[in-house]
């Protein structure tokens, strides 16, 4: 089975949504659909959240999913796993290509979540997330870097092959020193869903602690993404160049189809 058609670079972050919070997934002001990643040979889908089929056929170029190697979940919020059910069906032809990796923390694999537990029998394998943990595709390796908070159990994420190493930083409230685990990472990619801080009930990263985490790591470059209905109020675009002066290294903010062309951005 060949790659994902179309003049890509080898290794590349294509966001094809950068939708966060309820109000935005639910109103599509920005696409839910989730970030596929290819590094170390291997094509890997992260938190398709929903539309990320339509998504994925939508791309310029498209991207199909019968190609991905791997579909990883940092958590089981509907946002990040609505669509892990029809991406798994996808990339395994229905299940009549036992292939690929399914990679996900007990929680989604065990309590109340999106996923159908029938599919677990189509891939080749289905992996846990623990801290620490360490899950080879390819020429990838995929580490569980953190454990976040977030309510549910859910995992920073480093993705690193020889070319480099790529870090996320999903929902979670602010844990002190936690850039410190994504040091060394040449991109680091942070959900930042609320323009302010409403304290530790509601446990997501807003601009100030953004940008208290990637100083910490001090990446190369760093991307906000997966953003609330206040923070595309604010503009993200002028909250990153803000950001950009504050922290003195580069920050963008994704956009919808936006691709990092990780030997060249990077």
């Amino acid at each position: 089975m060949g790659k994902a058609a179309g003049p890509l670079p080898d290794r590349f972050v294509k966001f094809l949504g950068t939708a966060g919070a309820r109000f935005v997934v639910a109103r599509q002001l920005r696409s839910s659909a989730g970030t596929w990643i290819r590094m170390g040979g291997a094509d890997v889908m992260l938190d398709p959240g929903p539309g990320t089929l339509a998504r994925c056929w939508s791309s310029r170029p498209k991207m199909d999913p019968a190609t991905l190697d791997a579909i990883v979940l940092s958590h089981h919020h509907l946002d990040h796993a609505n669509d892990v059910n029809v991406m798994v069906e996808a990339m395994t032809q229905g299940g009549h290509s036992r292939r690929g990796l399914l990679l996900l923390s007990r929680q989604a694999r065990e309590d109340d979540s999106p996923l159908c537990r029938y599919l677990l029998d189509f891939p080749e394998r289905v992996e846990t997330l623990v801290e620490g943990s360490q899950h080879r595709v390819e020429g990838l390796t995929v580490s569980a870097a953190a454990t976040l908070e977030h309510g549910v159990e859910t995992y920073g994420l480093v993705f690193a092959d020889d070319g480099g190493r790529v870090g996320f930083v999903p929902d979670t409230y602010y844990i002190e020193g936690l850039g410190e685990r994504f040091r060394g990472c040449d991109l680091l990619v942070v959900n930042v869903v609320l323009y302010e801080d409403y304290g530790p009930r509601v446990t997501h990263l807003n601009p100030e602690s953004a940008a208290r985490i990637i100083r910490e790591a001090s990446p190369r470059q760093a991307v906000l993404t997966h953003f609330g209905m206040h923070m595309l109020q604010h503009k993200p675009w002028e909250i990153a160049e803000r950001l950009s002066q504050d922290v003195g290294l580069p920050v963008k903010a994704a956009s919808d189809g936006m691709l990092v062309d990780l030997s060249a951005d990077v």
